[in-house]
């Protein structure tokens, strides 16, 4: 007897530790919620009221008649009026809205605060949720504090679930009775006999696995809790554990989530039909599951009104006026796993450098993105119809991409993607493709001859002609250009823009092969390269992701800045923990960046990539170099406008030639692409150390305006030809000349 007294006191001495330890301190693994950056709304903005409306729905809005709630909208002609949710930024708090947009010609005209009248400049929306980062135990939650839920949802649980919670001390015996009386007399399940600390139990620390055992150990430890904690912390524990539904392969526990999930609002702003229909979950959410079994939940959701009236908590009438609303779910899943599962694996990577994955996965982190959902929709639907354009083609299959598209001002990462498929988990082409770059790589050869300006300038010129290299080894290297033939004696700038092999080399070997690797760690490569020949023509592999690092410097004029997917981490309960600023540094010679990129511009201009303009205005001064690689296995483009840079990967997976060279394959991509998301024409802003000279085509010596087919070309100053060209000399010239120079004096 002694000895059984032993064991149990010791199993009960157990249970007491277990409840203790896991239901104190931090009791659940909350995932790290991921948002797209805010959209922001301002006049003169270049978006109609067609595509707001689109933008808003998927941002989860709904629309309806009159503006009931958070989150909603309704359209009116040329205008739209809307309510903005609550939200918690980074920066500061800002609260719901009421505005009325007003729009004209494809352009935001007006906003307008409803209530105070107010005319704004810019309205900031809420983030859309893209995706979670979960523990192995797919649970995912939204704390809620006791003293935020409404009471009409306390009232709701104790009416329905155990009336005597506040009496009992764990487990009531006159609750299973009634339960079995009331059930009984209904002809079904209506009331259950657990307690709400049994249910917690169950819940919390046991698994739904139906045994004598388990609803032992089930009442025992209920006893536990409630001689432990108080009522409120046994309360406030089942209102975030209990589960009500799946997101998924996710599952949705808590009122908190639960109030997201099927209503779009925080719980705090539900009404009492809705907390009435949360309450009526509880019983089984996947059998009353209210967007497939409507019906079920009604009847549920009422006789949860029903019970509240028999206690006490409503009138007749209120109950009344509860069961005439409509369920009010919205009719959208929640999107909160792998929206975007090729960019969030970026931002996991990123985040890895200053967090622990532990951190990631349970310590609830609101991380916010740099991702703009507009831009990666649309170039999604891009690449879906690009792709199966270019399979029309014979021999051309199985097609993959990558697709990254950045900021140039800053180095965000608004878009990307990791292959066709937009909602594929795999391999992820934009991070871990190492293919061969091809001519990608010739900016930074004549990027490394520009910045000897004594010995290199845009006109200068190369030697064209056939050229054969033998290794220490004996074995022999003879490139070719692209069209077979050798040119002769051409201008760099020609040389470049049209990508000439022959050329590219014999330039590349006259600076060295490893002062191009050097250019190359300027440009933000970080990958170790060997230093052979080959490199010269993109022997080497590079991901999509480094050649969009590579080409973000030249964008950025010189100036290296790190390609970033976040903005901002903030803690669960919204203390700024880490910002990802704006960053930059001067690593390669302005005036020989704006030299490469004024020859990368001639590139789409006159070069590889003038099919560009067949499609898109030249007003916009675009920059950007194709490259393809042997056989046609890769095809690549990366090129910028003023307001984005955006590089593109064509091939196949498995390295089999595809039948597309830089030009007929990523280059269509991108233009497609950039003709639905660009707005703002490339400017090339000229350092102080550059001048604009008139030269003559046929000497190469210098000219002016008056001169038959002269031509401006950007020098560093002092390295343009000294000497004029024999038309500056003849007579009309030089009174010309003259005169322009009076003109310019006064």
């Amino acid at each position: 007897m002694i000895g059984f007294g032993f064991i149990a006191l010791s199993y009960i001495g157990y249970l007491d530790y277990t409840v203790c330890k896991q239901f104190q301190g931090k009791r659940w693994s909350l995932p790290a919620k991921v948002y797209a950056s805010p959209t922001e709304l301002f006049v003169g903005s270049p978006l109609s009221v067609t595509e707001l409306s689109q933008l808003l729905k998927q941002l989860q809005y709904t629309e309806v008649a009159s503006l009931a709630k958070e989150g909603s909208f309704y359209r009116n002609g040329k205008s739209l009026t809307l309510r903005t949710r609550s939200f918690r930024f980074w920066d500061k708090h800002e609260a719901s809205q009421e505005l009325q947009l007003v729009f004209k010609d494809d352009t935001l005209l007006s906003i307008v605060n409803r209530v105070s009248g107010r005319k704004l400049a810019i309205v900031r929306l809420a983030p859309a949720l893209i995706g979670s980062f979960y523990p192995l135990r797919k649970e995912d939650r939204t704390l809620v504090d006791l003293s935020q839920v409404p009471k009409a949802l306390v009232d709701g649980l104790i009416a329905t679930e155990d009336h005597g919670f506040y009496q009992h001390y764990g487990i009531s015996l006159k609750a299973i009775a009634r339960a079995l009386w009331v059930n009984v007399k209904a002809g079904g399940i209506v009331q259950g006999g657990s307690t709400l600390t049994q249910q917690l139990v169950k819940n919390f620390f046991l698994t739904s696995q139906r045994s004598l055992w388990r609803k032992f150990n089930e009442a025992l430890m209920a006893i536990i809790l409630e001689l432990r904690f108080e009522k409120n912390d046994i309360l406030e524990g089942y209102l975030n554990e209990v589960y009500l539904g799946q997101n998924g392969a996710s599952a949705v526990h808590g009122f908190g989530l639960a109030s997201e999930f099927y209503f779009s609002q925080p719980l705090e702003k539900l009404e009492r039909h809705q907390l009435a229909l949360l309450v009526g979950l509880v019983r089984g959410p996947i059998y009353y599951n209210p967007k497939r079994h409507p019906e079920r939940i009604k009847k549920r959701r009422n006789l949860v009104l029903d019970e509240m009236v028999k206690q006490g908590y409503l009138t007749v009438a209120q109950a009344t006026y509860s069961k005439k609303q409509a369920l009010g779910v919205v009719p959208f899943r929640r999107q909160a796993i792998n929206r975007y599962p090729a960019f969030l694996e970026l931002v996991r990577r990123q985040l890895t450098q200053e967090y622990r994955d532990d951190d990631l996965t349970s310590n609830g982190l609101r991380i916010f993105t740099t991702i703009d959902v507009r831009v990666q929709k649309t170039m999604q639907q891009v690449i879906e119809k690009k792709l199966k354009q270019l399979e029309l083609r014979k021999g051309t299959n199985q097609l993959e991409t990558a697709v990254i598209v950045t900021q140039p001002g800053s180095g965000e990462i608004v878009a990307l993607s990791g292959g066709r498929k937009a909602q594929a988990v795999g391999f992820n082409r934009a991070l871990n493709a190492v293919r061969p770059i091809g001519s990608l790589i010739k900016p930074a050869i004549y990027l490394t001859a520009l910045e000897q300006a004594e010995r290199y300038t845009v006109t200068t010129l190369l030697s064209d002609h056939p050229v054969q290299l033998t290794s220490k080894n004996g074995t022999s290297w003879a490139p070719k250009n692209y069209d077979g033939r050798s040119h002769g004696y051409i201008p760099l700038h020609t040389a470049l823009a049209r990508s000439y092999n022959l050329a590219t080399v014999r330039l590349g070997m006259s600076l060295g092969v490893g002062r191009v690797a050097k250019t190359l760690r300027d440009l933000g490569v970080k990958r170790p390269v060997k230093l052979y020949p080959s490199l010269l023509l993109g022997a080497t592999g590079f991901t999509p992701l480094e050649v969009s690092q590579m080409y973000l410097t030249l964008a950025g004029d010189g100036f290296a800045m790190p390609l970033r997917a976040i903005r901002s981490v903030m803690s669960t309960e919204g203390k700024s923990l880490q910002r990802y600023p704006y960053s930059v540094r001067q690593t390669l010679d302005s005036g020989a960046a704006y030299l490469t990129n004024t020859l990368l511009q001639e590139a789409l201009t006159d070069g590889t990539g003038r099919s560009v303009y067949q499609k898109i205005p030249k007003a916009f001064h675009l920059a950007g170099k194709t490259g393809t690689t042997n056989d046609l296995r890769d095809s690549w483009f990366s090129g910028f406008s003023g307001d984005y840079l955006v590089t593109v990967w064509l091939g196949r997976d498995d390295n089999k030639p595809m039948g597309l060279t830089g030009a007929s394959g990523s280059l269509s991509l991108w233009t497609d692409l950039m003709i639905k998301i660009m707005r703002e024409p490339l400017r090339l802003s000229s350092p102080e150390s550059i001048e604009n000279v008139w030269i003559d085509p046929v000497t190469r010596l210098r000219a002016n305006s008056a001169c038959a087919d002269a031509q401006l070309w950007p020098y560093k100053k002092g390295s343009a030809p000294k000497d004029s060209s024999p038309c500056v000399a003849t007579p009309v010239n030089q009174a010309h000349e003259w005169l322009n120079k009076m003109l310019g004096d006064n």
